[in-house]
């Protein structure tokens, strides 16, 4: 079959890149189509596509590119002619794998196929019945005179159209040109995408049979009106119709101008679907879906946190889009600060505050987070120095130098954020996986044996061991974020069959076996869910807590699935308190609904209790 393949983000549509370690080929006319057709901040923020059979309410059974930006999904034909909106990120409720074999693929395609349900919102308009216009009170507005004044127009327009001979009834239903909506699938012309038909492969679309030169276009075919005559298709000619038959065909052209008055706004929301089938085996679009949804609800409910939104330059009642500052600037301005950075000899409190000034740049700027992936001496020596500052941290006496101490764990808890930040909608950045995949990912083994720390400090020092307690609850929050975005680089690798990719989930969780802080590091967050859940204190978690609580659900969720040792502390230390005090309306109680993120944090709370609460 011919396939697209994942586009890299980097450099405005380089190559594909994704979990395999192997780098998919990159399709150059999809490419080239998106950077002709698109803005330039909505060509930069696309992460992915790949080739799927779309089924959705308006797209029946049709191959397409699937492409992914960091705020929507987008459909375009196949070939690329048209990009439409499929659907946006805010309104996805759910998305799953399908455990089914699609009966309208045949063979290898059928086999290795993936089939991807995506659950969204989307708005429905209350129409009233025909005759309820008739009914309304009598204060209510008749329609108005521009409206009459364009019914008579159009009405005019019929009488020309009926009066020649052109034109058919047809006794069947006609299809009609679907109009766009932003927020759905566009239904697509025939002939230029590929539908998916009862054959062996995908293989090349054939053209279908093309209407004959004196039948109408659909949107100049009337419909039937079954009230005004009773005939048979055998009693119809194709010749001038009668005057029963017009007056019938006027009075439904007056019934449809009426029926656009009887909108009543009334809105409401209703569930929809769309159905992906990847047909390969490597397909990654269910990984770029996730990862992409995941980074959207942190992001826009971090977005309702004031301080947040001021990191990240956000006035209150906007989205997060800002003017794009061009590649090479931003790569300019990253050389800058990295060379800072790197100089030797630089004090703490500096180092303190251009590290401050690099995350907040990373905030507000993809690209940056890109090529930060590709600057290996800036992500290393950020590694070091959490591996150096912790474990002085605790090997440090306190007394005198416990000031010191308070403004390293600062210092660890800003790398720990930033690297976080880096991690960020960079999943399919090369670079990134050339860098936590070399030598046997020994940069990666050391962040992971670095950032698990000892949820408290033993040593007594007066009047420090609070003040530092206190700091240290700050580091492990953050933490928490970093190792969230290591579990989710896991997940990616063991979705794929790939063997470049080792770093699977179990592989993350051995490395860490051996960490004498392990088991209490994770004990402290299981501990903290249950705080959030059942202090009676809170009424409701803030954006930041919500998403904290998203994160530490997900961490102890891999601990429980992929580690025995892990699984089997959790569940003789926190079973009780989840069993009787953590009940699943505490975290609907405590996650506003106006969070984006409150349904996927409640469905994954709900896997954690299961996964403890299993015997």
């Amino acid at each position: 079959m011919a396939g697209g393949a994942a586009r890299g983000s980097g450099g405005g549509g380089g190559g594909g890149g994704g979990g395999g370690g192997a780098l998919l080929p990159r399709n150059s006319k999809l490419d080239s189509f998106l950077k002709r057709n698109t803005e330039r901040d909505v060509y930069e923020r696309i992460r992915a596509s790949e080739p799927c059979v779309v089924v959705s309410e308006r797209v029946k059974r049709v191959y397409m590119h699937v492409v992914l930006s960091d705020e929507r999904v987008y459909l375009a034909q196949y070939p690329p002619r048209t990009l439409s909106d499929a659907v946006a990120f805010s309104q996805i409720r759910d998305i799953e794998l399908v455990n089914d074999l699609p009966d309208f693929l045949r063979g290898k395609d059928r086999d290795s196929s993936q089939h991807i349900r995506v659950v969204y919102t989307t708005t429905k308009q209350v129409r009233r019945r025909r005759d309820d216009w008739l009914r309304r009170e009598k204060k209510e507005e008749l329609p108005s005179p521009r409206n009459v004044l364009s019914a008579q127009k159009d009405l005019r327009v019929v009488d020309s159209l009926l009066s020649e001979n052109h034109w058919r009834i047809s006794p069947e239903p006609q299809q009609r040109t679907r109009g766009v909506n932003s927020e759905d699938v566009v239904e697509t012309a025939p002939t230029r995408s590929a539908p998916c038909r009862d054959v062996e492969t995908l293989g090349p679309e054939r053209s279908p049979p093309q209407p004959s030169p004196d039948t109408p276009s659909p949107s100049l075919i009337l419909p039937w009106h079954q009230d005004s005559v009773d005939c048979s298709p055998a009693d119809r000619s194709p010749h001038a119709p009668t005057a029963v038959q017009l007056s019938g065909r006027r009075l439904s052209v007056v019934d449809r101008l009426l029926q656009k008055e009887q909108v009543n706004g009334e809105e409401g929301e209703r569930e929809a679907e769309l159905h992906l089938y990847a047909v390969s085996r490597d397909s990654r679009i269910y990984h770029y879906l996730q990862s992409s949804w995941n980074s959207h609800v942190i992001r826009s409910t971090l977005l309702l946190d004031p301080l947040y939104r001021r990191m990240c330059s956000v006035p209150f009642n906007s989205s997060y889009k800002h003017p794009m500052m061009s590649r090479e600037r931003t790569a300019h301005l990253f050389r800058q600060l990295s060379a800072e950075v790197l100089q030797e000899g630089l004090g703490l409190e500096n180092l303190y505050l251009l590290l401050q000034e690099l995350r907040t740049a990373a905030h507000r700027n993809v690209t940056l987070r890109k090529l930060f992936w590709g600057s290996s001496e800036v992500c290393m020596f950020l590694v070091q120095t959490l591996e150096d500052s912790l474990s002085s941290c605790h090997a440090l006496e306190m007394g005198p130098r416990g000031v010191h101490t308070a403004d390293q764990i600062l210092l660890c808890t800003l790398i720990a954020q930033t690297l976080a930040v880096m991690f960020r909608e960079t999943e399919l950045e090369p670079a990134r996986l050339s860098m936590l995949t070399a030598k046997r990912g020994a940069l990666t083994i050391r962040l992971l044996l670095a950032v698990v720390c000892d949820p408290e400090f033993h040593a007594d020092a007066q009047g420090s061991r609070p003040k530092l307690q206190t700091l240290l609850v700050e580091y492990l929050d953050a933490a928490c974020s970093l190792l969230f975005e290591l579990v989710l680089l896991g997940q990616e690798a063991s979705r794929c069959s790939s063997l470049e990719n080792f770093m699977t989930v179990g592989w993350i969780l051995r490395v860490l076996q051996p960490h004498r802080h392990l088991l209490a590091f994770i004990g402290y967050q299981a501990q903290q869910v249950v705080s959030a859940l059942t202090d009676p204190g809170l009424s409701a978690l803030s954006p930041a807590q919500s998403v904290l609580l998203f994160q530490r659900c997900g961490v102890l969720v891999a601990g429980l699935q992929h580690s025995p040792r892990v699984g089997h502390h959790l569940r003789s230390h926190f079973g009780e308190e989840f069993r009787y005090f953590v009940k699943p309306s505490c975290a609907a109680e405590r996650l506003p609904a106006c969070y984006p993120i409150s349904q996927p944090a409640q469905r994954l709370f709900h896997q954690l209790l299961a996964l403890i609460l299993q015997r």
